[in-house]
């Protein structure tokens, strides 16, 4: 089922749903489990499943000689977007990228998605590689989520890259985006950051799904500022629970984001101590939760980064 179908079916109610990143290479996928079956308790109608983009790693040839091979440190998205709705009958939501992928290699993902019965998929542009100063696309990449997003919509009415297709069999898939209530960290301002949302809905997109913030004014302002200029599709606000101390420096740097004072002196009063902080990020992420169900959103979406222990906290006092 599509993310907006269970959207509408929910009435009003505020949905649960969070995101996964897979196992790295070489890992179990037990432990992957082991995160997501405490989190089923609170029914989530879908689970998003990140994918990343290649990277560099060197060999050790000897004599000081290095040799740069290309590898993928996390594969395997679908095929674990295929177990999840297998084993726990959730609309998984493989996360689609234009950074590291051709547009050949984004259809053959999208048509083994189709082939699955996968409805959704996250369409984003991705990171630049850790090397690259700016984001740039391989050799018959996409280079902006727009277009990714355009790609998708084609294959929906069974244009493929190299032909149409006339068959009752089509894609139907629904399409999430990101956006940026502070605005994606090279856009110029928050103005121009909307109008490359409003870019990507007009292209196909059916829902959005919001960076991480922590000033829920910031998302209110932020879907205000969407809808008046026409942006009217389901806008999903993405939380985080702060774990440890070094999230004050590396989120904000990261991810172009504001953290509330009150929340940055709670954390320091800590004086280091992991539980304590780690709680601290579960209660304020409880109230934002919340203060967003009060306000109307959709669902409230959580980004696990491979933990659940802090986010069944906060699901248990909020759904």
């Amino acid at each position: 089922m599509k993310v907006t179908d269970h959207i509408k079916n929910a009435q009003g109610n505020t949905l649960f749903s969070f995101e996964i990143v897979p196992p790295v290479k070489g890992q179990n996928i037990q432990k992957l489990y082991d995160n997501i079956d405490p989190l089923m308790e609170f029914k989530p109608p879908f689970i998003d499943v990140t994918t990343s983009r290649e990277e560099y790693v060197y060999l050790d040839k000897g004599n000081g000689l290095l040799e740069r091979k290309v590898t993928r440190m996390r594969p395997g998205t679908v095929g674990i977007c295929a177990s999840l709705k297998h084993k726990y009958d959730v609309d998984p939501v493989p996360h689609v990228l234009c950074g590291g992928f051709t547009r050949e290699e984004t259809e053959y993902v999208l048509v083994d998605c189709h082939y699955l019965g996968i409805d959704n998929v996250m369409a984003l542009r991705g990171d630049s590689m850790k090397h690259e100063q700016q984001f740039s696309p391989v050799s018959g990449g996409n280079h902006y989520a727009t277009e990714l997003v355009s790609q998708i919509s084609d294959l929906n009415t069974g244009k493929f890259l190299h032909e149409t297709i006339e068959t009752p069999h089509k894609p139907n898939f629904c399409i999430g985006v990101a956006g940026y209530p502070e605005k994606h960290f090279e856009s110029p301002s928050l103005e121009s950051d909307l109008l490359r949302l409003k870019e990507k809905v007009a292209a196909g997109a059916d829902y959005v799904v919001t960076q991480m913030f922590f000033d829920n004014q910031k998302y209110i302002d932020f879907v205000a500022a969407a809808r008046n200029i026409g942006i009217d599709i389901p806008i999903i606000p993405g939380i985080k629970p702060i774990a440890v101390e070094r999230h004050l420096q590396i989120l904000p740097k990261v991810f172009s984001l504001d953290l509330p004072l009150s929340l940055e002196k709670s954390v320091l009063a800590c004086k280091g101590d992991r539980l304590s902080i780690r709680q601290v990020g579960i209660e304020w992420a409880i109230q934002q939760s919340k203060e967003l169900i009060a306000f109307g959103v959709p669902t409230v979406h959580y980004y696990s980064m491979g933990k659940s222990d802090n986010i069944v906290k906060i699901a248990k006092e909020v759904f």
